[in-house]
């Protein structure tokens, strides 16, 4: 499955939060389990949120631009999505080491 796929599922299942401040909200109450990042997210945005993921041990991925991660789930341009759910992480960090998840579908 895709990233745009694995995302989409996310956003469908509730599993998803997205947006810089329901971003932090969520890492400050310890329920992230995935971050992803717009690579083209403001530069102080990126630090203050990949300081607060490693502080809680939060893996981190950067992906797409703003622009796309709004678009992948359905809505306006976001800098960050997290992912609450730890069965959901599990899946794409393990398709990931084997592969599986890509940015393209193949």
């Amino acid at each position: 499955m895709t990233i745009e796929g694995m995302l989409g599922l996310g956003q469908r299942a509730g599993k998803l939060l997205s947006g810089d401040l329901a971003v932090k909200s969520a890492i400050n109450r310890g329920r992230v389990k995935l971050l992803i990042i717009a690579v083209d997210a403001a530069n102080r945005t990126q630090k203050e949120l990949l300081g607060l993921a490693a502080s809680k041990k939060i893996p981190t991925l950067a992906y797409g631009s703003k622009e796309e991660l709004g678009r992948i789930i359905g809505k306006s341009p976001r800098s960050a999505v997290a992912f609450i759910d730890r069965k959901m992480v599990r899946g794409i960090l393990e398709a990931m080491e084997r592969g599986e998840a890509d940015r393209t579908q193949t």
